[in-house]
């Protein structure tokens, strides 16, 4: 609701090829709005066996907009593939991330 300002329609669906990992935030801006200083972010592994689940979105362009300026630096957007076949932008570890 910060985000977008509104609940968005989505659907269940898993990233492969991706594990949680933890990644600590400075940003004192992100920390007030989630109210947490440590948010799980996904890490590339390249190994099909890894699996998160979770849900896709449907988002506009000015949503993607919106979520670019809330991430950190240590995020990085990317198009994958999910598990159903459809495309989708997700945020990863911009260390590790394809």
């Amino acid at each position: 609701m910060a985000t977008f300002g509104r609940r968005l329609a989505g659907t269940s669906d898993a990233l492969t090829g991706f594990e949680l990992a933890t990644l600590k935030i400075e940003d004192p801006a992100v920390i007030a709005i989630s109210g947490k200083a440590q948010h799980m972010i996904a890490r590339f592994t390249g190994r099909e066996s890894d699996e998160i689940s979770g849900t896709v979105f449907q988002v506009t362009p000015d949503d993607i907009q919106s979520t670019d300026r809330y991430e950190v630096d240590a995020c990085k957007r990317i198009a994958v593939t999910l598990r159903s076949g459809i495309r989708a932008w997700v945020y990863v570890d911009a260390q590790t991330g394809q």
